[in-house]
């Protein structure tokens, strides 16, 4: 989780200066599911991408 919250932090937090909460949220979650759990290579997963690697698992 540590490196998670790292890898939130400094691809998106420190670069946007969000204006309200619910716009912070809005953006943590769009980059969540739509970029990180769905476009972003995880080394412990072998550099693919968590979708694929959830159904290759199934």
């Amino acid at each position: 989780m540590e490196s998670f919250f790292h890898t939130l932090k400094v691809e998106l937090v420190h670069r946007t200066r969000f204006e309200t909460r619910d716009q912070a949220r809005r953006e943590v979650f769009a980059y969540i599911e739509t970029y990180y759990n769905r476009q972003r290579a995880h080394s412990a997963i072998g550099y693919i991408t968590p979708e694929p690697a959830e159904l290759r698992s199934a």
